[in-house]
């Protein structure tokens, strides 16, 4: 078996992987970061996006063997020193959850489109979010929390 050798979380990490083995197996099963989920496994809900080189990817879709040298960040990598990051706080904050199955993936992709776009336009937004499926919410406290956590990561208030 292959050895695969990437930073998560801004750790070294390796381990032994069937070539087989997609990246949301390596960093839940080997690397025990449960906060990326599996909803669907046909790249449909997002539950399962982190961030491969600073882009967002479903990281359902990709084997952990294409991320050997990579740099990977997961929910768990967002937070710095106890402090919830600015997207993370916003999602608290505008009550962009329910059950909270898919709030990883969405405040990784939420993340990603700033990163992108800047503050984008509530429309922008939701084309953005086309890829992110929640189950509970209407979206709209999703919406919300993105602009919001947008604004701050932004230097914004």
């Amino acid at each position: 078996m292959p050895t695969v050798a990437m930073t998560v979380n801004a750790k070294s990490v390796s381990g032994e992987v069937e070539t087989r083995t997609l990246l949301v197996e390596f960093v839940r099963d080997q690397l025990r970061l449960t906060g990326t989920h599996v909803g669907c496994d046909t790249s449909q809900c997002g539950a399962c996006v982190v961030h491969v080189d600073g882009r967002a990817v479903k990281s359902c879709t990709m084997l952990a063997v294409q991320c050997d040298g990579a740099s990977v960040t997961t929910i768990e990598g967002l937070a710095a020193n106890g402090e919830l990051h600015p997207m993370q706080a916003a999602f608290r904050e505008h009550h962009g959850l329910q059950c909270g199955f898919c709030t990883p993936g969405m405040i990784m992709s939420a993340v990603d489109i700033v990163n992108r776009l800047g503050v984008p336009s509530e429309e922008t937004i939701r084309e953005e979010l086309e890829g992110n499926i929640c189950r509970c919410t209407g979206y709209h406290n999703i919406v919300k929390a993105i602009g919001a956590g947008a604004r701050v990561m932004n230097g914004g208030t």
